[in-house]
């Protein structure tokens, strides 16, 4: 029996690769769309480590329409595109705001020519929930109004939603935009996880970068937020449980279980946790002792945001497995295990 193919752009990056081991869990065929600007080869051999199965892999700018067209060509019967490939830092997106608009932007619009000229008719998008701005309320819900965006790269997420939302109408499109909270951990293996280029821009690979030596000190941005003890608070949730959500959305689209051609869903824990509380979970479960200071605060950051997922849990039959606990432990387990290759 022939498998299912679903095309994965940006597949060997931190949510991509865990998501095409779950993909392979689940019986799907993975094919791998990556320009390694944010990811490694190496990735490749490792996910076929954890699966058993290496996926067939296409190094491809996909905002190269011709490079693009040519792996559609070699792979007709593709059922489904799970879109990943982006850019992401909130405070590189203020500095590069041109940038952050054309790749994200031109990217997804290549992907969706080339979905509708090859009739591949579902599609999943990887959201986050910066498009929701600064909530009103907590926790937040789909059918919250989005605001104006603070940063560029949040930005650019709306206007995916706003483009996915309008060609779906025209109804040869079936769309799930997930909109993400804070993707944290690492596969239980330590041979998957988050491995920024540079200065890292996300909390946890900070604190795993201090706690190995690589970083001297974390610097937490603000701790003057109107939260309980000063700093921001995030929905963390595990990348594991994360990953599983695409397969979740997958399975909703191709078994056509949806009403609407397009809908959103957001992908969190529902509990959030501040920054200081990251840090002192980290330093509990995995008995190090971390070095920090304050900064300020960071430009597009805002003070406090968590979840409502009740909507996945009811509609898609997803919901999150894994503990902060088990966060800091696989995180710190891949880094170490990393930096020992």
């Amino acid at each position: 029996m022939n498998k299912i193919k679903i095309l994965v752009t940006g597949g060997l990056g931190y949510i991509g690769s865990h998501t095409v081991v779950e993909l392979i869990n689940s019986g799907f065929e993975p094919i791998i769309v990556d320009d390694l600007s944010n990811s490694e080869l190496f990735i490749l051999d490792n996910i076929y480590k954890v699966s058993g199965q290496k996926p067939k892999f296409y190094k491809s700018d996909i905002c190269d329409i011709n490079s693009l067209k040519s792996i559609f060509e070699e792979n007709k019967d593709l059922k489904a595109c799970i879109h990943f490939a982006a850019k992401k830092a909130v405070g590189e997106s203020m500095e590069k705001p041109l940038l952050y608009y054309r790749e994200n932007l031109v990217s997804l619009l290549n992907v969706l020519d080339l979905m509708k000229e090859y009739k591949i008719h579902n599609f999943v998008f990887s959201s986050s929930a910066t498009v929701y701005g600064e909530p009103e309320h907590l926790p937040v819900q789909e059918t919250f109004p989005i605001k104006k965006a603070l940063s560029s790269y949040g930005s650019t997420k709306q206007m995916a939603e706003d483009i996915l939302e309008k060609v779906a109408a025209t109804r040869w499109l079936n769309a799930l935009a997930l909109r993400y909270f804070n993707p944290v951990g690492a596969h239980l293996s330590g041979l998957l996880g988050e491995l920024p280029k540079g200065i890292p821009s996300n909390l946890m690979p900070f604190i795993t970068q201090t706690a190995i030596g690589i970083r001297e000190v974390l610097t937490i941005f603000g701790k003057d937020y109107n939260t309980p003890d000063g700093t921001c608070i995030r929905d963390y949730i595990h990348v594991v449980d994360l990953a599983k959500a695409h397969v979740y959305a997958c399975n909703f689209l191709l078994n056509g279980k949806g009403n609407l051609p397009y809908d959103v869903f957001n992908i969190g824990t529902g509990e959030g946790y501040s920054v200081l509380d990251m840090v002192e979970t980290f330093e509990r479960v995995n008995k190090v002792k971390l070095k920090y200071k304050f900064g300020e605060r960071r430009n597009g950051d805002v003070a406090s945001i968590y979840a409502s997922s009740q909507k996945a849990n009811e509609i898609l039959g997803w919901k999150t497995e894994l503990s902060l606990d088990d966060m800091v432990k696989d995180s710190w387990n891949w880094e170490k295990n990393y930096r020992n290759q």
